[in-house]
C-alpha cells in the first residue's frame, strides 16, 4: 500500500472518534501518533532521505514527535523561540537552527543552551548586522563561535534582507566578527502557497534563483556557504528538487484544514484534531460549542475550524466547505459561523435539531501551528482510544534557561 492510498483512504465510520470520550474534558486536542509517524516518512520520501531535512517544530512542540524524526534518521531541527530549542536538544537532536534572530536576554539564553547541552550544535538567523555583533560578543565571552545563516527576504516581506549587494555586505561582514561564522542562507518564502503546483513552482523558482545567485557571488569572493536552508511546508515539494538545499516544513508532521484544502498535491495525513461538545442550542438553527480562542487558533476569517457531522444522514457541508471535504475526505457538517468568543463558538445548522447538549464533536482546525500552542496537553490517541496526555511543554516562553 502506498502513502498516497493510506492518506486518501479513510474508513467508513472514520479515524477520529475515539471510543473513551466521556472520559475527556472539552475542549481537548487530539493527536494521533501513528499518523504522525506516517507523515515523517512521507516527508523522508519526498525529501530523497532524511539528511536533507531541517523541520520547522513550531506546529507540534512536543519532544515525542521529536523522537519519530529522530527514530527515521532527522537530526537537524529548525525552531521559533529558545524554549522550542530547549526541548529540541533535550530530545536529543544534534543540530538546532534558531530561525529567529535573538535580540535581548535572548542572546545569553542561547549561550546558555549551547553550554548545557554540547553535543547539540545551535546557530541562528540574523539580517542586522548590531544583532549579529551582539551574538558574537556573548559568544567570544563564552569561549565559542556560532554559526550565523544570513536570513533572506525573497518576497515575504516580514524577516530578512533581499538578495544582492546589502547581503552580500552583512554576509562578509559576518565573516569578520569575532564569535560567529558563516552558516549560510536562510530563505523562507511562505508568501508562495498557490493552489496550483506549476504556479507555485513557477514563483517558487523566481524568488529562488537570487538565493542562487547570491551563494555563487559569495563563494566567488572565497566565502564558505555551507548551507542553504529553504521553504516551508507549502513550497516542500520544489525544493526536494533542488540539489544542495536543506527543506524545513512544520505543518506536514499534523497536517490541517488550510493546507489539507489549498495544496492538494501533498498528501499529509490529518493528524490532529479538536473534540468539543454542544454547550447550549439557544434556538432555530443555532448551536453552541466549547471551541473558543482558547482552544482554537482565531486569526483567520472563518472557518477556523471544520466540524465534522455527527449526525448520520445528516446535511452535508457545500461551497468552500465541501471543497474542504472532499479534498480531505471528512464528511463535514453544513454549519455558518456567527459568533466566536474566548470560550464559545456559536454557529448555525441545518442539523441543529438532531443535536443534543452534551454531544461531542469533532473538528480540523484551520491554522494548527498557533491552536496547538493554545493547549497545555495533547491526548494520545491509538486504536481508536484515547490512552495518554503528553505535555506540550515548548509552548512556554522558557523551559530551562
Amino acid at each position: 500500500m502506498t502513502d498516497e492510498t493510506v492518506i486518501r483512504s479513510a474508513p467508513p465510520d472514520g479515524w477520529w472518534p475515539i471510543s473513551n470520550a466521556d472520559e475527556i474534558p472539552s475542549p481537548a486536542l487530539l493527536i494521533y501518533p501513528d499518523r504522525v509517524e506516517q507523515n515523517v516518512r512521507l516527508m523522508v520520501r519526498l525529501a530523497g532521505g532524511a539528511g536533507r531535512l531541517t523541520p520547522h517544530v513550531k506546529t507540534h512542540k512536543l519532544g515525542a514527535v521529536i523522537d519519530a524524526h529522530i527514530r527515521h534518521g532527522i537530526e537537524r531541527f529548525k525552531c521559533a523561540t529558545i524554549a522550542e530549542a530547549d526541548m529540541t536538544a533535550e530530545a536529543g537532536a544534534r543540530d538546532v537552527l534558531l530561525a529567529y534572530q535573538p535580540v535581548g536576554p535572548s542572546v545569553a539564553r542561547l549561550i546558555a543552551l549551547a553550554r548545557q547541552y554540547p553535543e547539540t550544535r545551535f546557530s541562528v538567523i540574523a539580517d542586522d548586522e548590531g544583532a549579529v555583533r551582539a551574538i558574537g560578543a556573548a559568544a567570544a565571552a563564552d569561549g565559542r563561535e556560532v554559526p550565523v545563516l544570513l536570513d533572506l527576504d525573497v518576497g515575504m516581506h516580514r524577516t530578512g534582507v533581499a538578495p544582492g549587494g546589502g547581503a552580500r555586505a552583512l554576509y562578509r561582514a559576518i565573516a569578520g566578527i569575532k564569535g560567529v561564522v558563516p552558516g549560510g542562507l536562510h530563505a523562507y518564502d511562505g508568501h508562495i502557497r498557490d493552489k496550483d503546483i506549476t504556479t507555485r513552482t513557477a514563483r517558487s523558482d523566481v524568488a529562488f534563483a537570487a538565493v542562487e545567485s547570491l551563494k555563487r557571488d559569495l563563494e566567488a569572493e572565497g566565502l564558505r556557504v555551507p548551507r542553504v536552508i529553504a521553504g516551508g511546508s507549502p513550497t516542500f515539494p520544489v525544493h526536494a528538487r533542488r540539489a544542495g538545499v536543506e527543506l524545513s516544513p512544520g505543518t506536514t508532521v499534523l497536517w490541517d484544514a488550510s493546507y489539507g484544502t489549498d495544496l492538494p498535491d501533498l498528501p499529509f495525513l490529518p493528524s490532529a484534531m479538536l473534540l468539543t461538545r454542544v454547550v447550549s442550542k439557544p434556538g432555530g438553527q443555532r448551536v453552541c460549542v466549547d471551541l473558543g480562542h482558547k482552544a482554537v487558533a482565531a486569526e483567520n476569517p472563518h472557518p477556523r475550524v471544520l466540524l465534522i457531522n455527527p449526525v448520520p444522514g445528516g446535511t452535508p457541508a457545500t461551497g468552500a466547505a465541501g471543497g474542504s471535504s472532499r479534498a480531505l475526505r471528512l464528511p463535514l457538517l453544513e454549519a455558518t459561523f456567527v459568533g466566536h468568543s474566548e470560550e464559545h463558538l456559536v454557529l448555525e445548522t441545518p442539523d441543529a435539531a438532531r443535536l443534543r447538549v452534551g454531544d461531542v464533536l469533532y473538528g480540523m482546525p484551520w491554522h494548527v501551528c498557533p491552536t496547538v500552542a493554545l493547549h497545555s496537553e495533547a491526548v494520545i490517541v491509538r486504536d481508536g482510544r484515547a490512552v495518554d496526555r503528553w505535555p506540550i511543554r515548548a509552548r512556554a516562553r522558557r523551559l530551562t534557561v
